[in-house]
C-alpha cells in the first residue's frame, strides 16, 4: 500500500516518511494532488564474502612462528615504553 502526502505534510513529517520508506512502503509525494517523486532507500550492496562477523577471516590470517617470543615481546615493549624503561607498568596479571 502507497502513502501520498502532499509537500506540506511531508516537510512537516519527513523523518516518519523516512522510516515507512526505508522500512519498505512506497510513498509518494504530490503537489495538488499528484504525485510527484517517490521515497525510496538506498539500497546499500554488501561485498560477497566480507560478512563483518568475528572469525569470518578464520584460516585466511597467517602468523610469523615467533610472533608470541620473548624476544618479540621485549621488543614491543621497548616501542611501547621507551628504552629507559626497565620494567612496563603492571598489566593486572600476578607473576609468578
Amino acid at each position: 500500500m502507497a502513502v501520498t502526502a502532499n509537500i506540506h505534510d511531508a516537510k512537516t513529517n519527513l523523518s516518519k516518511l523516512i522510516e515507512r520508506a526505508v522500512a519498505g512502503e512506497e510513498v509518494i509525494i504530490a503537489r495538488a494532488g499528484k504525485p510527484l517523486v517517490r521515497l525510496l532507500p538506498i539500497e546499500v550492496a554488501k561485498p560477497k564474502g566480507k560478512r563483518g562477523i568475528l572469525g569470518s577471516r578464520r584460516g585466511q590470517i597467517k602468523y610469523a612462528p615467533d610472533w608470541d617470543s620473548p624476544e618479540t615481546n621485549a621488543e614491543i615493549e621497548r616501542l611501547f615504553y621507551g628504552e629507559e624503561a626497565d620494567e612496563p607498568p603492571l598489566r593486572g596479571v600476578a607473576e609468578e
